[in-house]
């Protein structure tokens, strides 16, 4: 929430995108570093900022996904709630969660 104080949601593409830019910046200086922590919230951020510039309504209950930076890992969605995909990995069907569209990459 830097452009103004504005939560994602309520930000142009064009300010996301620029969110977008500034967040990489910080997380390849954290990273340089070696400021883990910085580094992972970082990473997290841009992860949200990158959904809001998605379209909710591409992702379908009952579809799977791989998931971004689990190779091998698919997500099966049961319904939408805003920018999160509810549902579960394959690899453990029990377990509930909710990922950033952002990391749902179409097979």
């Amino acid at each position: 929430m830097t452009v103004n104080n504005k939560r994602y949601s309520e930000m142009t593409e064009y300010e996301l995108k620029s969110e977008i830019a500034t967040l990489k910046e910080k997380a390849r200086k954290a990273e340089q570093l070696g400021i883990v922590n910085e580094f992972a919230v970082l990473e997290r951020k841009i992860t949200m900022a990158k959904s809001y510039l998605l379209d909710p309504r591409d992702y379908k209950p009952d579809e799977i996904y791989e998931i971004e930076g689990a190779p091998g890992e698919s997500f099966k969605i049961n319904y939408m709630n805003g920018i999160f995909a509810w549902g579960y990995r394959l690899s453990t069907p029990n377990v509930e969660e909710a990922l950033p569209i952002s990391m749902l990459i179409k097979d």
